[in-house]
């Protein structure tokens, strides 16, 4: 018999208390206008920071996240205080001068072994002038030690912001996209994943490509990535049009650090990005275990894989996501999650004897 397991998701937005937190593994940078149409020399922005740390790290002075901290809205302080900071043609623009902090409240936190993972995201209002061309950025050390490349070392996720017109005359909007902290791929196989992304600007023309260090050729004039630039193992392929990634992960029992740039265009004959979005995230590469089933689990029910569920502001929504297992057995003991604040997760049910 095939087995199904269940988790059900609530969304409950409460208030925060403070925490300490550092050691790197990844994040995203994107940020939209509140009205993208031109009433004047000024736009509010809405900011958005995503970032993942690594759980046990000892600035949190033992202390150890768990669904309470996604529960309550735990803010991530983070040691040293650290703060978004422009980093290029800041001349343009009023961002602040000392930086939007890049506290996070607490999204998900994930105890399994291998992922030990703390992740929080924050949306912050900017006020700014639509002559800003702006790199912004969060850069400081240090990536975990047990990198393929990179180990180690610092950090940099830099954003472009512009808020020119665009030849519509509107105000763009970035790129979005997202990712699991790290995903769990078997050693020595070939691996297909895609990297989501999507605009608010429907018609822009969509590209991703690898972060890298020449601050003189880049969009944003800026080291992108630091210690992990095209730190995935050599033969690794990028399609730009659909962020899709190919490679084999060739050692296991080790991290493997990602960093890319996802930009928008205005069409397909546009010789320049509008803006230019950040994410990096980890993938871990395993052996697979004598015994293991050779057909892995799939999402079923109600939501597809991937699926995108729009939500009314102020309304609370309960999804279950639905996992089929293929062989005798065979249990669910955990699902990696990368959320929006307040989304509460449930403990995983397993209603089928697997047998």
């Amino acid at each position: 018999m095939e087995q199904v397991s269940y988790r059900v998701l609530s969304i409950l937005f409460t208030l925060c208390y403070v925490l300490d937190g550092s050691h790197f593994r990844g994040g995203i940078i994107s940020w939209r206008p509140l009205n993208n149409s031109v009433t004047g020399t000024t736009t509010q922005i809405l900011l958005h920071q995503r970032y993942f740390w690594w759980r046990m790290y000892s600035g949190f002075s033992g202390y150890l996240c768990t669904e309470h901290d996604v529960v309550v809205g735990t803010l991530i302080n983070i040691i040293p205080a650290a703060t978004l900071m422009c980093l290029r043609n800041c001349t343009s623009s009023t961002y602040p001068s000392s930086g939007v902090t890049v506290n996070m409240i607490t999204s998900d936190c994930d105890s399994n072994p291998l992922i030990e993972s703390w992740g929080g995201e924050l949306y912050t209002t900017l006020t700014l002038p639509i002559t800003t061309s702006i790199t912004i950025g969060y850069t400081s050390s240090a990536w975990l030690t047990a990198l393929y490349i990179g180990g180690g070392q610092g950090w940099s996720i830099v954003n472009r912001m512009n808020l020119a017109l665009r030849p519509d005359g509107y105000i763009n909007s970035s790129p979005v996209t997202t990712t699991l902290p790290c995903i769990l791929y078997q050693r020595n196989v070939s691996i297909v994943h895609v990297v989501q992304m999507a605009d608010n600007d429907a018609t822009d023309t969509l590209l991703c490509r690898w972060s890298n260090s020449n601050s003189s050729y880049n969009y944003n004039q800026n080291d992108e990535c630091v210690g992990v630039c095209k730190a995935m193992p050599a033969g690794t392929t990028l399609t730009a049009s659909n962020c899709t990634l190919q490679f084999i992960l060739p050692n296991a029992s080790i991290y493997y650090a990602c960093a890319l740039q996802i930009e928008d265009y205005y069409d397909t004959t546009s010789p320049h990005p509008m803006s230019s979005v950040p994410i990096q995230f980890l993938f871990y590469a395993y052996n697979k275990g004598a015994g293991a089933c050779t057909t892995a689990p799939s999402i079923i029910g109600v939501r597809p894989n991937r699926a995108c569920i729009g939500v009314p502001v102020g309304v609370q929504l309960n999804e279950t996501v639905e996992i089929q297992t293929y062989c005798p057995g065979q249990t669910i003991i955990d699902l990696v999650t990368s959320s929006p604040y307040g989304m509460q997760h449930s403990a995983i049910s397993n209603p089928s004897t697997g047998k």
